[in-house]
């Protein structure tokens, strides 16, 4: 069996975003066919669609953060089901038997899967990726608004739960954007004394009503010094591209405090060695989630009230999604409706 979808596809490097009508063959294997409702649009999409990387094989069609109904499996496939809604992010399935897999850590397999990378990804009606990709959606969140949560979603959420902050302990997420509007959220639900930093005055009552509990507008004073006068923070989740306020900022962790890089650039991050040692501070890096920690995250957003705000365009839109997302326009997550790619 085979079937044909739409697909928003890219053909030469740095060139347009296109329609395309193409035969989608029957999975096989351990492989299914996801009947694709809606995809998110992500920063990372940007350089995908740039589709100027070594060895890419064209045509690509980008998306990493698709949620849809499952329409045909691999004869292989165990513990899904035809009509299942899932949800399929940055982690697009792994090897299942390298050292990470085995321990469970499955997002730093060497040969670990992403979909618009690895294989033809979400901005289209219709994707096949690996079973152990899926992650099933609770049937009270929308497909709308569990798309966000393959790659936004299950990052901030793993972020702020996995640095071991003490209960109730201060929580700043710097950069109230995509990223940063779930980040503030998930920070104020898991009963942290939250503070959301970002530039200009606009967007307070927003961070306010997502949760936090303190603003700071990074163009009225220096962030890290912000912090200290409220107490310092334990944790700083980092959601912005750029990594050039990271020092000043390090200045407002308290002792033994984190700094998680969630977003970046390819720019460096200078911290002076004295300050990191004398104050037990730590920096590092987070990516991602597995397919069962999605899971986790949307099952949290369910009972919590978490939810993504979203900007829904046709997927035959997504070019335009993509500029606009490069001028920094949207608020804050664009998904792209695969019924108007007709």
């Amino acid at each position: 069996m085979s079937d044909t979808a739409v697909a928003m596809v890219v053909t030469d490097p740095q060139g347009p975003v296109r329609s395309s009508v193409a035969e989608t063959p029957s999975p096989t294997g351990r492989w299914v066919r996801v009947s694709v409702a809606a995809s998110g649009v992500c920063n990372a999409d940007i350089g995908t669609a740039a589709a100027t990387g070594a060895g890419t094989s064209f045509p690509v069609t980008p998306g990493h953060e698709v949620a849809g109904v499952i329409a045909e499996m691999g004869d292989q496939v165990e513990g899904w089901s035809v009509g299942d809604r899932v949800a399929v992010g940055w982690f697009g399935g792994s090897c299942g038997h390298c050292a990470f897999c085995r321990a469970g850590d499955v997002v730093h397999c060497p040969e670990r899967k992403v979909p618009g990378l690895s294989y033809p990804g979400g901005w289209a009606q219709s994707i096949t990726v690996p079973a152990d990709a899926l992650a099933r959606i609770p049937g009270e969140l929308d497909l709308f608004d569990a798309a966000p949560f393959g790659c936004a979603g299950v990052t901030t959420f793993n972020a702020v739960r996995k640095a071991g902050t003490r209960a109730g302990g201060r929580v700043a997420v710097f950069g109230i954007g995509g990223l940063g509007h779930l980040a503030v959220q998930f920070a104020a639900k898991l009963g942290h004394e939250t503070i959301a930093i970002a530039r200009g005055s606009d967007r307070e009552k927003l961070a306010r009503d997502l949760g936090a509990h303190h603003y700071i507008d990074g163009n009225a004073q220096a962030p890290g010094a912000a912090l200290r006068q409220l107490g310092g923070a334990d944790l700083i989740v980092y959601t912005a591209s750029s990594t050039a306020p990271v020092d000043e900022l390090l200045t407002g962790l308290n002792v033994h405090g984190q700094l998680t890089l969630v977003g970046v650039d390819a720019g460096s991050v200078t911290v002076p060695a004295a300050r990191l040692v004398m104050n037990g501070h730590t920096l590092t890096g987070h990516l991602t989630g597995s397919a069962r920690e999605t899971e986790e995250a949307m099952e949290f957003a369910v009972t919590n009230g978490v939810r993504p705000m979203t900007e829904r365009m046709p997927l035959e839109q997504a070019g335009e999604a993509v500029a606009r997302l490069r001028a920094g326009a949207p608020r804050f997550r664009i998904v792209l409706d695969t019924a108007d790619g007709e």
